[in-house]
């Protein structure tokens, strides 16, 4: 993936973790996947190694071909689409499943999946109603977010980075982050029944090889450095929004912040 050209060694250990969620889902050679959220293709390079080459794997996404950093979207699908994975993947930026004009036949998919990209859903409304979209559409579901609850007292720094950020997207305040719309993996597996789906697997992931803790604390150290988007803000929001970020401050490190535990959810 292009992104490797920048930074090797994260692209390798953020395509093992991808490995290793597609490895516990049971995507097999010749599956027909649809993925929303794709971004620039971490999980898609996966899935498409998954499928094989009588496989297919459609990868949408709302966000413009020339969205993303270090490398787009664009560049990085230009990248895949030239390379061995190319014949298997069909890229669908500026897609969204909600419009109308976008439809699939029933059972289309053997899989639909989203993974680590939940969040950046604009209300968990949005959410639900995608999934209830794309439901006659797909067999069975496979997702995976991060999770809210802490198993160590050094992923507390990526828990508050999370938190702050989704308490100033909530005001209305949108900006281009990573997290908009963060919840838990009990409010997931209840919004799955509301959408048409039954859960039939949930279990842990490990993710003590990423950097997303890193990321996020600088994201959200960026965010409240901003004196318009603070500005911005009810002032009693503001107050607790600055006071995270005193605390944020004094619990982060520079860097090797661990990341949150992960999920996986299965459903059909």
């Amino acid at each position: 993936m292009a992104a490797a050209d920048h930074s090797p060694g994260v692209q390798l250990s953020q395509t093992r973790h991808r490995a290793a969620l597609v490895a516990g889902w049971d995507i097999t050679p010749g599956s027909t996947v649809l993925e929303l959220g794709c971004g620039q293709g971490d999980m898609t390079a996966v899935l498409a190694e998954a499928v094989g080459p009588t496989g297919r794997v459609v990868a949408t996404d709302v966000a413009e071909p020339s969205y993303g950093a270090p490398v787009t979207l664009g560049e990085s699908a230009a990248r895949l689409s030239a390379g061995p994975l190319g014949p298997r993947i069909d890229f669908r930026f500026t897609t969204d499943v909600l419009d109308s004009s976008v439809a699939s036949p029933e059972n289309a998919f053997d899989h639909v999946v989203l993974a680590h990209c939940s969040w950046y859903f604009a209300s968990l409304g949005q959410l639900r109603d995608t999934l209830a979209r794309v439901r006659p559409w797909a067999r069975r579901l496979c997702f995976a977010e991060w999770d809210l609850t802490p198993a160590s007292d050094d992923q507390l720094a990526h828990l508050l980075a999370v938190l702050v950020q989704g308490q100033i997207e909530a005001t209305g305040s949108h900006g281009q982050g990573n997290v908009r719309t963060p919840f838990s993996r009990e409010t997931l597996l209840r919004l799955l029944p509301e959408a048409g789906w039954s859960a039939d697997g949930c279990r842990p992931v490990d993710t003590g090889d990423l950097q997303d803790g890193d990321w996020e604390v600088a994201a959200c150290r960026d965010l409240t450095a901003s004196r318009e988007r603070m500005a911005a803000l009810p002032e009693p929001l503001r107050q607790l929004v600055l006071s995270q970020a005193d605390v944020l401050r004094a619990v982060a490190e520079p860097r090797g912040n661990r990341a949150l535990p992960a999920y996986t959810v299965t459903a059909r």
